[in-house]
């Protein structure tokens, strides 16, 4: 069975015990295990595949309770490193009344910065395997530079990349370094994962048919273009699917995103035989699989805790947003 890999950060989420309410007067918080590269691998582990975290945490109790986590949902942690010369990143997390949420986030510097390029080794990956990553540890710092030698390591090893942008401004110094970094990226990955929101920005292009199709340089074969509650979209340069979005209480959409990115990745690369065997049939199947996996998490409380296990959603009986 291949393996996905996921690189960046893993942090902790302050999950707000109110809704409805601005982050100043948030008067309580509960932790959670957080960061979209971590809530991918976790998604993949809960759907019963083989994931594995990249990553540094601090030796503090926060970084302790990320790395038990992980492994207590089934997650590979053995190639995370730890450090004592920074601290764990927190987000703190208010949340609007129709789920969706604002951050505010602690990280100058934060431990996974610090993840270094020689921590990297080219023979964790094989042939087959998946490395999933997103931009918020690519800004100037080790742990970007520990990305290029990972996408570098797994492409030698004829293994995939899956890059989800997941648009952070506020950890960026300017928008724009943020904008010209993701399109340097873009064209070494194989998938990418974009939302309606985030297409004109990444692009500068207006025009959603335009803006898609700016983004099939380099090696990417498959675009997923995810549109919230009304549902996603699958891209490559032969075809298009479409989905609907699926009617849910929603409560709260953090990770949602993430459990996107990892019900596709895991239809494909686990239950499926990879790219090379993608039929549209198999392409629809997946993008299917991977909106219902959202939707539903939307319904629980915070990321992790709020994806299913495979027989959760086969018994799920949904309905189409029309």
């Amino acid at each position: 069975m291949p393996k996905v890999f996921a690189i960046g950060e893993a942090l902790i989420d302050f999950i707000p015990g109110e809704k409805g309410v601005a982050l100043k007067e948030v008067s309580t918080f509960h932790k959670q295990l957080g960061g979209a590269p971590a809530n991918v691998a976790c998604a993949i582990a809960k759907l019963g595949g083989k994931s594995a975290f990249i990553g540094k945490l601090a030796a503090d109790p926060f970084g302790e309770f990320i790395a038990t986590s992980l492994q207590q949902v089934g997650v590979d942690t053995s190639y995370i490193s730890w450090t004592d010369q920074a601290k764990t990143m927190l987000a703190f997390v208010s949340l609007k009344i129709d789920g969706d949420r604002d951050f505010s986030f602690y990280r100058n510097p934060s431990a996974d910065l610090l993840l270094a390029e020689e921590e990297i080794r080219t023979d964790w990956f094989t042939r087959g395997d998946v490395l999933h990553f997103c931009s918020v540890s690519l800004i100037e710092a080790p742990v970007k530079y520990a990305h290029k030698k990972a996408i570098t390591s797994i492409k030698e090893r004829g293994g995939i990349i899956s890059f989800d942008p997941n648009v952070r401004l506020p950890l960026w110094e300017k928008s724009e370094e943020c904008r010209q970094t993701i399109l340097q990226f873009i064209p070494m990955s194989d998938i990418i994962k974009i939302s309606e929101e985030e297409l004109p920005f990444i692009t500068g292009i207006i025009d959603k048919e335009r803006a898609l199709q700016s983004l099939f340089t380099g090696d990417v074969k498959i675009i997923l273009y995810t549109k919230g509650a009304k549902g996603a979209e699958l891209h490559t340069k032969d075809f298009r699917l479409k989905v609907s979005g699926v009617k849910v209480k929603t409560i709260d959409t953090t990770g949602a995103g993430d459990a996107f990115v990892g019900g596709f990745l895991y239809k494909v690369f686990i239950a499926g035989k990879g790219l090379s065997d993608l039929t549209q049939e198999k392409a629809l199947a997946a993008l299917e699989f991977a909106n219902k996996f959202a939707a539903i998490s939307t319904t629980r409380e915070g990321a992790v805790n709020s994806f299913s296990t495979l027989a959760e959603i086969n018994a799920f009986k949904g309905e189409a947003v029309q």
